[in-house]
């Protein structure tokens, strides 16, 4: 993603997830504050991971721990504005799945927000790496 491209769309990405904003959201500034929108991620992949029978957060043997997450910020928003969340598969690999995701201001088609999140999957009860679930990684097909 390079500062001189255009914003990702909302139709670069195969799954929606609208996220309602909170009073809380915005800072001192009047902006829906940055660390505001990992979370937009997380609940976006994690929702999806759990609609899609992916994720039992109680009892998956294998989980996804997020290893790495970056975003750019294009233009800012605010409550109570709400936002959809693109996300697409990026990559799957063996043992690791990076997901691209966006945040639109409801409504809008350019992104106001562009990153990338990343989960590495591992057995619960040991912590060591696993490979990505079968089933998850059927269902991730969808969001190629």
């Amino acid at each position: 993603m390079s500062d001189r491209a255009p914003p990702a769309r909302l139709a670069d990405f195969a799954h929606h997830c609208p996220v309602t904003t909170r009073w809380s959201d915005n800072d001192a500034y009047g902006h829906v504050n940055n660390v505001v929108f990992y979370g937009f991620f997380d609940t976006a992949v994690n929702r999806w991971l759990i609609s899609v029978g992916a994720l039992d957060i109680a009892r998956s043997e294998a989980i996804g721990l997020v290893v790495e997450t970056r975003c750019r910020y294009r233009k800012p928003l605010a409550y109570p504005q709400d936002v959809v969340v693109g996300m697409r598969l990026a990559h799957l690999g063996t043992s690791s799945v990076r997901y691209a995701l966006a945040v639109f201001g409801a409504g809008e088609e350019d992104a106001a927000a562009e990153g990338e999140f990343t989960h590495v999957y591992v057995a619960r009860a040991t912590g060591r790496p696993v490979p990505v679930p079968d089933a998850l990684r059927a269902a991730l097909e969808a969001l190629r």
